[in-house]
């Protein structure tokens, strides 16, 4: 017999209850909603022995992806990680005082800013990314790396369908 978990029993309640409606939906959507709170309890406890917040993680992993010099404008910033302007000024002025960036002039524009990564900031970002790995790797576990690739296949093709939307 099949494993079975929580969402098998709901949607099994709702099929006795509505049989005329079709619970295929649930039974994808819940799962990825149940998993979802299982990965920010993995990405927090990550975050957190790397002592940053999540919040600082999305900055400080923009800064790092961007490569040397590890630097992005505030309006690139945006753009990665979809928060308000104000939001994003709150964030970066938390980042300086943390010492984990640093504002700088733009060479090319005096009057404009670039976020810049510090040496601290980096070693932060870089804990936290390798914690982070490890720890989706576990949640991930019981698949194999043919089943995790045809996972991120089909769960792409529904993200570029349903952002595209």
């Amino acid at each position: 017999m099949a494993e079975e978990d929580e969402v098998d029993r709901i949607v099994g309640a709702w099929r006795t209850e509505r049989p005329d409606l079709d619970f295929s939906p649930m039974e994808v959507l819940s799962r990825v909603d149940r998993l979802s709170h299982h990965l920010e309890h993995a990405r927090r406890a990550a975050f957190g022995r790397s002592d940053i917040e999540p919040w600082e993680w999305d900055v400080l992993s923009a800064l790092r992806r961007a490569g040397e010099p590890y630097q992005l404008s505030p309006k690139q910033l945006l753009q990665q990680t979809l928060v308000s302007s104000g939001t994003m000024t709150n964030r970066i002025d938390k980042l300086v005082d943390r010492g984990l960036v640093r504002r700088e002039a733009s060479p090319g524009d005096g009057r404009s800013v670039l976020v810049t990564l510090t040496r601290t900031g980096r070693t932060r970002v870089d804990a936290a990314i390798t914690r982070l790995i490890d720890a989706e790797a576990d949640l991930l576990n019981s698949l194999s790396p043919t089943e995790r690739t045809r996972l991120a296949a089909l769960l792409r093709h529904l993200s570029v369908s349903v952002e595209g939307a």
